[in-house]
């Protein structure tokens, strides 16, 4: 194991795009110990979260002193708020880990962050649920990752 694989896993779980779904893969396939991969991986996704709330916080702050986007913001997003505040009282918490738990584009810590922030849910609770999801992401990414090497293997073996 090198520095440059956990640069490397490190940048690709950073990545909005590619998540966990990217670096847990990079980081086994690179020869990094399972358990230490998954652990390393999890981490840095769970950490994109604070860091969402405060991006968005501090420049919902900035852009609201601009009229235009202060009224589109209340615009745009109470009416999205309206929209879905059924479904989030019906699942809520639970409904936003298992968002973050499925293992597929669009969904994870960011995408989990975001629609936490713009929907107002309070941020620690969000905090837990995003850290949940990303848990379960992590293990369904592991699983998925090993019994792939272990099919590719035994097939070329």
């Amino acid at each position: 194991m090198t520095v440059s694989l956990f640069l490397w896993t490190a940048l690709w779980t950073l990545l909005p795009i590619s998540e966990l779904r990217g670096g847990l893969p990079l980081a086994l396939a690179g020869g990094m110990p399972g358990l230490l991969a998954y652990l390393y991986c999890v981490a840095l996704n769970i950490l994109v979260t604070p860091i969402v709330f405060i991006f968005l916080h501090t420049l919902h702050k900035l852009l609201l002193r601009r009229q235009a986007y202060s009224r589109l913001f209340e615009k745009l997003i109470e009416r999205s708020r309206k929209k879905v505040k059924a479904k989030v009282d019906k699942y809520g918490y639970l409904g936003l880990a298992l968002f973050v738990a499925i293992p597929l584009p669009v969904t994870g810590a960011y995408t989990g962050a975001m629609g936490a922030w713009i929907l107002g849910m309070d941020k620690k609770k969000s905090f837990a649920a995003i850290a949940l999801g990303v848990c379960i992401s992590g293990a369904i990414v592991y699983t998925a990752v090993q019994l792939g090497l272990t099919l590719f293997f035994k097939k070329v073996v």
